[in-house]
């Protein structure tokens, strides 16, 4: 841990330990695969050299990065190594300012350029353009640009999961979903220590890291990592509302800090969910999506993750009509039911809801052989499911 008398004068931030260190040191220098479309090669690229590729072009194209950071799921995994969380995003945040479009256009511009470095000797490079690149080797671009959010996210793609996320922000109102997900680990002086050091780092020689939990209270945020507790702050403010990403900590054996409040917490959850997404068709996507990309390699935890989830939005939705709450709870359930009959398992009918008499050979333990259709669960017509709270 960042030990007690390491903490600097801010609440929110913390001196990384030397284990911590050479933690971050193994995930910056770990060769992580972007893998190509089509016949495209797949590139071999560690977080370090993406890293400083990109801040030298930037710095090149007259753009300013004021400091890079590790973010996510991995910026856990090197404060708490087995903290039930894994390390599969690899997030990273260049702070840098966005005045206009002309900014946002040249750092997608920059980053693209900047893969032809990693493309395998032999490879010609000379008729490769950005847009090639980016159909090549993008999993998706984002841009968000209103008055308290300036920021813009490139995503290179994995097979596996293990995106490497780069977020250029200038400014954003929310940082985190729980305490958890907040840490923030400055990489400055690592990488300054990578560019000017040749003498190997040790427990005695090794510059120093500054961790930050946009919690607001790093000691807390650490200790809820350490003993896998669930705390947030307004969730009402999340997109999404944090409710996929509280089920996701349940699943994994989290559990709510304070079990009183986390009932209040849950229907402000739900409220925002279902302002975010009315319309049961973006759920049923938003959904899918959130499988596809966060148990990847967890197929057994899918059901269970659904099944949580199911619950919460059952007990604590409170601003749906009675037609809309069955539909969304429906759909869930099917989507359940789609990943029992992916894995080919026979569900315990005593501790699934049916909503139909199964056969007398469902029973049978030679029974196995569900069909399941690619088609995407038939909804005729969408409807509005958001009303506002009295």
């Amino acid at each position: 841990m960042a030990g007690k008398g390491s903490k600097t004068d801010c609440m929110s931030c913390s001196v990384l330990n030397w284990e911590q260190v050479s933690r971050l040191h193994e995930v910056l220098t770990e060769v992580v695969p972007i893998h190509g479309r089509g016949n495209f090669p797949t590139l071999k690229i560690s977080l370090k050299d993406i890293v400083q590729t990109v801040r030298s072009r930037l710095s090149e194209a007259g753009i300013v990065v004021h400091d890079v950071r590790l973010n996510g799921s991995a910026a856990g995994h090197v404060l708490v190594k087995d903290n039930g969380l894994g390390c599969k995003d690899l997030d990273l945040i260049f702070q840098v300012s966005l005045p206009s479009e002309a900014e946002f256009q040249l750092v997608r511009d920059v980053v693209l350029r900047s893969l032809l470095n990693f493309l395998p000797e032999g490879v010609s490079k000379l008729k490769i353009s950005p847009v090639t690149l980016k159909e090549a080797y993008i999993q998706k671009l984002v841009k968000v640009c209103t008055e308290s959010d300036r920021w813009s996210l490139i995503s290179l793609s994995n097979k596996h999961g293990r995106n490497v996320e780069l977020k250029f922000v200038d400014c954003i109102r929310r940082q985190f979903e729980f305490s958890v997900d907040s840490f923030q680990i400055i990489l400055d002086s690592l990488l300054f220590y990578y560019d000017y050091s040749e003498t190997p780092m040790s427990e005695h020689f090794h510059p120093t890291v500054i961790g930050e939990s946009m919690y607001g209270d790093f000691e807390a945020a650490f200790d809820h990592l350490q003993n896998k507790l669930i705390a947030t702050k307004n969730p009402e403010e999340i997109r999404g509302g944090g409710l996929l990403k509280y089920s996701n900590l349940l699943v994994r054996d989290f559990r709510p800090m304070d079990k009183d409040e986390i009932k209040t917490l849950e229907r402000y959850m739900c409220s925002r969910f279902f302002i975010d997404f009315p319309d049961i068709l973006d759920q049923q996507r938003k959904l899918e999506t959130y499988l596809q990309n966060h148990f990847s390699k967890e197929e057994r935890s899918k059901y269970d993750y659904l099944m949580i989830l199911r619950r919460v939005v059952n007990e604590s939705t409170v601003c749906l009509m009675g037609h809309e709450r069955r539909q969304t709870l429906n759909l869930i359930s099917l989507l359940a039911l789609k990943v029992l009959a992916e894995q080919n398992i026979i569900p315990n009918a005593t501790t699934v809801t049916c909503y139909y008499q199964p056969a007398p050979y469902v029973s049978d333990v030679n029974f196995s052989n569900y069909y399941l259709a690619n088609a995407p669960v038939p909804y005729s017509q969408s409807y509005p499911t958001w009303l506002p709270c009295n």
